[in-house]
């Protein structure tokens, strides 16, 4: 369903130091190709929507360093729908943003809210549980989100929790939980009405701008002192930014609103949140190693991730299930198992002496 009211906002922010050393400060996750596909995470988000909304209507909220990095790899988006924030301030005051940008040019607009950094390897499944959800947002006062079939009880991701009513392709959201421990989340999984939260949202400008004024009325006023698309934007910005609450959509709004549904869907689906998911979805040669490179020779080693640059000769001797990361700056070898301590690895280095310029 190709109209000229649906439009896309993909968010390409975060820093992604899980990612640490291939991600940095200055060249994060989203900008990266992760998986040796020849697309970046970010081209490969725009390469699926594209396919359902004109590039005239995907519009890139970032941070304002990373501009550049976006006309770069985003050629085709018009340079005034690619806008940059002055502060990070968690999802809500991103959302509400591009509303009311979209909004000012067409009111009647429906938005598909995307994550930049998402691996979806059902793309065909994917444009149909859009097309769904762009077709019921614009006939209908709902806040629609895509929650992914669960495949394990894992703890790393939130829920959603449906009323069944065993008829429609769509539910009505009971709950949301955020990363659950191991038993819940068994629970959650066996009891079948229970997906987990994919962070893309499908909603209407009037929906959402409504919703932001019965839950975030305060940020509403606030975003509602500019005047978008007309020059002025980006200077208003820097004056409401500072004072905008640093809150999710799913903690300000989602969480409360009456009208949240959920479309299941089967997506093959990563937030590539990790280096063990990375290795999870990437192409492993006979030893079960992940390999960046012809260039690298391993012996007695199983269960790796190894990625280097610039084709250096790399010799990996006797290592099991461990990540081997190396960059022009800095070098990583850490197991796999321990993949969710990097980001306090990074902390470490900032507090370095000069730690910054290796992050």
């Amino acid at each position: 369903m190709r109209t000229q009211h649906n439009y896309c906002v993909i968010m390409a922010g975060g820093i992604g130091s899980r990612f640490w050393p291939l991600s940095t400060g200055k060249y994060p996750k989203q900008f990266q190709d992760i998986l040796g596909t020849g697309r970046t995470m970010m081209q490969q988000t725009y390469d699926r929507i594209v396919q359902l909304i004109p590039s005239k209507n995907i519009l890139i909220i970032t941070n304002r360093e990373y501009i550049s990095l976006c006309k770069e790899q985003l050629p085709d988006i018009p340079e005034e729908n690619i806008v940059g924030e002055p502060l990070m301030k968690n999802t809500a005051a991103c959302n509400l943003y591009m509303v009311n940008k979209i909004a000012d040019k067409d009111p009647d607009a429906n938005i598909v809210v995307l994550p930049a950094d998402h691996l979806i390897l059902k793309e065909n499944a994917f444009i149909e549980k859009i097309s769904l959800a762009l077709k019921l947002a614009s006939e209908n006062d709902y806040l629609i989100t895509l929650g992914i079939t669960p495949t394990r009880p894992d703890t790393g991701y939130g829920y959603i929790q449906f009323i069944n009513n065993d008829k429609d392709n769509f539910f009505k959201v009971k709950t949301f939980t955020e990363k659950p421990d191991l038993e819940i989340a068994k629970n959650f999984l066996d009891s079948g009405d229970f997906l987990w939260n994919a962070g893309m949202f499908i909603w209407n400008v009037k929906s959402i701008q409504k919703a932001f004024g019965e839950y975030l009325p305060e940020m509403l006023q606030q975003f509602s002192s500019c005047e978008y698309n007309a020059g002025t934007e980006q200077a208003c910005m820097e004056l409401i930014y500072p004072k905008v609450a640093k809150i999710s959509i799913d903690n300000g709004i989602l969480e409360k609103a009456k009208n949240v549904y959920v479309i299941p869907a089967d997506l093959g689906w990563s937030d590539l949140g990790t280096w063990t998911s990375v290795y999870q979805n990437a192409d492993l040669d006979k030893n079960q190693n992940t390999l960046s490179s012809k260039c690298i020779l391993t012996y007695n080693s199983t269960g790796n991730i190894v990625r280097v640059k610039n084709d250096k000769v790399t010799v990996i001797d006797g290592l099991k299930d461990y990540i081997i990361v190396d960059t022009d700056k800095a070098l990583l070898i850490c197991p796999r198992e321990n993949d969710q301590l990097i980001k306090d690895y990074v902390m470490d280095i900032k507090n370095m002496k000069n730690g910054e310029r290796f992050i």
